[in-house]
Parts: C-alpha cells; sequence; structure tokens
C-alpha cells in the first residue's frame, strides 16, 4: 500500500505464484504491501500463459484420448467434432475465474496493486511505467523480487515468423496445423506437443540428449516414451537443429544428428522449447547491491536475501527449480523473514510434475541424483500391473518406486509414472520430510481399491512382505 508520501514499506515485484503469496502472507502479518505487476489483476505467467491454461488443454485433450481408449472396453462414439474457439473460450473462462479472485483476494487484504513496469531509479527508489504512459515513482523500505522467467531461445537461429512459437503462442490454439515440429523434448515440449497430437498435428519432437525429460530417471520416462512413440509421428533423439528457413508452406528445418546434416522437412509451425531464462535483467538493478550468477540468477541466501539486506528474490529469477509450487513457498518464506520471523527455506523435498499422459512425478533424492553423489540408496518398485485399481483404469503402465536409504529404510525420494501421477506425489513429499520409514508408509493403511496402494505396496516390496510381489526366499 501507498502511503501520502509516495512510499511503500514492502513492495513485491512480480504479481506470479511467489509474488502475490507473498504479497499476500506479508499483508496476513501486518505489513503494508504494494504487489506491482504489468497484467490487470495477479496471476503472473503461470496462471495467465503458463501451468493453468496448458493444464486446462492437457485435460480436455485426456477427455479426447479416454473417449477413443473406450472402444477397448466395447464403448464407442463418433469422431468428436472440435470446435477450438469454444475450447479457448472454456481455456480463458478458468484464467478469468482464477485471476479475478486473486484479485478480489488483494483487495480484502489491503493490499495495493500498482500496475505497470518497474525500474530501480536507485537502491531505494522504483520508477513505474504505467500503461496510460504515466510514471509513478515509490520509494520502498524492502523489496522481494519476483519477475519470473521467460522462454529462452534457440542459440544462432533468429528467424522471425508467426509460425515459429514458444510456449505462450502454442496456448494460444490459434490454429491446429498439420504439421508440427517440437524443439526440446523437456516437460513443456511434451505436453505441448502432446495437446496438438491429440487435436490431429503430425508432431515431431527433436532432442539433442539421447533421451526425453533430461536427467530425470529413466524407469520412469520409458512408459511415457513408448506412449509417445505411437502418439506423435517421429521422435528424433541426439539431433539438433541447426538452421530454420521460411518458405511458402512453412519452415524447414535442418538437423544435425549421426555426425550427419539432414535437410528435415517443412512444418506448418514449429515450437522452441529448450528451456527458459531468468528475467533478471530488471532495468537499474546494477544501481542495487544485488548479484547474478553466471547463469543469470539472482544469488539469494537460505532467507532468499540478496546481496542488498533489504532486496530479496524469490521464484524463477533465484534459481532452478522452476516450478511455481516452489516459488510460493519462497516467497511466503521471504515475507515472514521481512516480518521478523526466524524462517529458512529448506525443503528436503520439492515434487515436480510432467502432466503428460501417463504423467511422471517425482520428489526429494532421484536414482539419477544418488548415483551423481555416489551415495548408495536401495529402490524399491511396485508395477501397476499388479494394481487392481490401475487395471480397472485399464492403465497398468505405471510404476511407483521408493529410494530409500538401504540401512534405516528411511525414505529419501519416491518417484511415480502414470494416470494421475501428480496426484500422489505429494505422499512422498510428506513422506521425505517427516523422515519416515518404509515401515512407516508399510503400516498406514491405503484405503482399496486405490492407486496410492501402490505406495504402500512398493514399502512393503522393501520390506520383502509385498502381498502382490511374490519373493522366493533365500
Amino acid at each position: 500500500m501507498i502511503d501520502e508520501t509516495g512510499s511503500s514499506p514492502l513492495v513485491v515485484l512480480g504479481a506470479g505464484p511467489g509474488g502475490y503469496a507473498a504479497a499476500f502472507m506479508a499483508a496476513d502479518l501486518g505489513l503494508q504491501v504494494t504487489l506491482i505487476d504489468e497484467e490487470e489483476n495477479p496471476g503472473g505467467v503461470c496462471l495467465y500463459r503458463g501451468c493453468i491454461p496448458s493444464k486446462t488443454l492437457l485435460h480436455a485433450v485426456g477427455v479426447l484420448e479416454d473417449a477413443r481408449r473406450a472402444a477397448r472396453w466395447g464403448m464407442e462414439f463418433s469422431e468428436p467434432r472440435l470446435d477450438l474457439e469454444k475450447l479457448r473460450g472454456f481455456r480463458d473462462e478458468v484464467v478469468t475465474r482464477l485471476t479475478g479472485g486473486l484479485g478480489q483476494l488483494a483487495r480484502q487484504r489491503s493490499v495495493g496493486y500498482l500496475r505497470g513496469r518497474a525500474s530501480f531509479a536507485d537502491a531505494r527508489t522504483l520508477k513505474v511505467a504505467k500503461p496510460d504512459g504515466g510514471e509513478e515513482t515509490l520509494a520502498f523500505g524492502k523489496a522481494i523480487l519476483a519477475t519470473g522467467s521467460r522462454p529462452a531461445s534457440l542459440p544462432g537461429l533468429s528467424l522471425e515468423s508467426p509460425r515459429l512459437w514458444d510456449a505462450s503462442a502454442a496456448l494460444a490454439l490459434r490454429e491446429i496445423p498439420e504439421s508440427l515440429l517440437v524443439v526440446g523434448g523437456g516437460y513443456i515440449g511434451l505436453e505441448m506437443g502432446s495437446v496438438y497430437a491429440a487435436l490431429g498435428s503430425r508432431v515431431t519432437v527433436v532432442e539433442m540428449t539421447a533421451g526425453l525429460l533430461p536427467g530425470v530417471d529413466r524407469d520412469l520416462v520409458s512408459p511415457l516414451a513408448r506412449r509417445l512413440e505411437k502418439l506423435f509421428l517421429a521422435i528424433r533423439l541426439n539431433t539438433r537443429v541447426v538452421s530454420l528457413e521460411e518458405e511458402a508452406g512453412g519452415i524447414r528445418a535442418q538437423f544435425e544428428g549421426g555426425g550427419e546434416l539432414d535437410a528435415g522437412a517443412v512444418y506448418q509451425a514449429v515450437l522452441v522449447s529448450v528451456g527458459r531464462k531468468p528475467n533478471s535483467d530488471l532495468p537499474g538493478l546494477e544501481k542495487t547491491r544485488v548479484e547474478l550468477d553466471r547463469r543469470g540468477f539472482i544469488k539469494v541466501d537460505e532467507r532468499r536475501r540478496t546481496a542488498d539486506p533489504d532486496i530479496f528474490a524469490i521464484g524463477d529469477v533465484a534459481g532452478e527449480p522452476m516450478l511455481a509450487h516452489k516459488a510460493t513457498h519462497e516467497g511466503r518464506v521471504a515475507a515472514e523473514v521481512i516480518a521478523g520471523r526466524k524462517v529458512a527455506f529448506e525443503p528436503r523435498a520439492v515434487p515436480a510434475i510432467v502432466f503428460t499422459d501417463p504423467e511422471v512425478a517425482w520428489c526429494g533424492l532421484t536414482e539419477t541424483g544418488a548415483r551423481e553423489q555416489g551415495r548408495t540408496v536401495k529402490v524399491a518398485r511396485f508395477p501397476w500391473a499388479a494394481s487392481g485399481r490401475a487395471l480397472t483404469l485399464d492403465r497398468p503402465d505405471g510404476v511407483t518406486k521408493l529410494v530409500l536409504d538401504p540401512a534405516s529404510g528411511q525414505v529419501l525420494g519416491m518417484g511415480v509414472v502414470g494416470s494421475g501421477a501428480g496426484e500422489l506425489i505429494s505422499e512422498g513429499v510428506l513422506a521425505v520430510e517427516m523422515g519416515a520409514l518404509a515401515a512407516d508408509v508399510m503400516l498406514s493403511i491405503h484405503p482399496h481399491p486405490t492407486l496410492s496402494e501402490t505406495i504402500m505396496e512398493a514399502a512393503e516390496a522393501f520390506l520383502g512382505e509385498s502381498t502382490h510381489i511374490y519373493r522366493k526366499r533365500g
């Protein structure tokens, strides 16, 4: 909130999941707060052009895929008629309801909301350029930088074309191209590629590494890769895009892989999803003591404080993982520190979810991470082919696994691949945060028949007492 002198005790730059959570928490703790963002209401990229619209579309095409899958069960439907305008309308309705609700929550908390783009005039003063062309000067006592991130571009490629998309352009859903090239086999590329493939596009995915979802445990990726091989026209690994040239019928891509140069094909649209980079290039930031690392992230300590003691940074701009829920918790920590509480951001497990079909989710220590650390772990798996609930859903293509300390049985991490995996991972987060043992998970009665039972059964497998997995005794 701005007082009559044109100052605010606390300003938050960026109203995404980290920024608005920080502002709301600070207000709940009795602080006067001004939240600054270019959008009409809080929400940020996540709500306007990211997490929420993408999951809305993924849900819609999931219904489409379920209808097609139902033929296996003797339930056949006529081919659905796609109304893009209505689908876009549904997406926009969800976004409007959420962002409008956040605007109301800001007003209820008396959080000042200033719409515009902020720059630093000096270490304690902001200039805010408003949408109407005006400018406002705002002095502050403390600041939280929650400016997020933006899509990274392909290095060395400078093509400008309406056929060349980033994630926001793909989410606009202006058309369904006959052919779509997705550059990057990470979560954004696979999620959006899945949407367009389900809606009728011939999708080709190009990934420069040896596998999809680089860094994720291979046993979690494998079931997804098998499904995507059927859904997509092609998946090309160990392949790099070296040029993109626009022609009359689309964009021609040249690839390099295996020591050869391939002229590839012409695609009606190309989606570049090769990661994101932090929005740390704030005008005037050099007038503060804030420091950046070599990748452009703002350096922070465990309390989210920068090298400038009155300026904090949270979310994507403050480092990986670039996840909305991580930003939210960081924002709350920063607000509490500013309010005088002795807290720190020290999670043992930050969950990650890829909302493809099947979903992939993990938290805590992974097998890949354990190998990189040279740490010995025990992994217990439960295949969904042995799950009654998975079979009733006709989705046996899943696995639940626990990463455990071999001596104590403490749960160090969890991974799941399967339908609805994202709804299961929170139990793993809780187990890791509480230092639970496999025995604790095993002795916690899980309802039957549910997919959550697979977590209990994985713990049973570790202890050699799984009901549904036979283990020959030596």
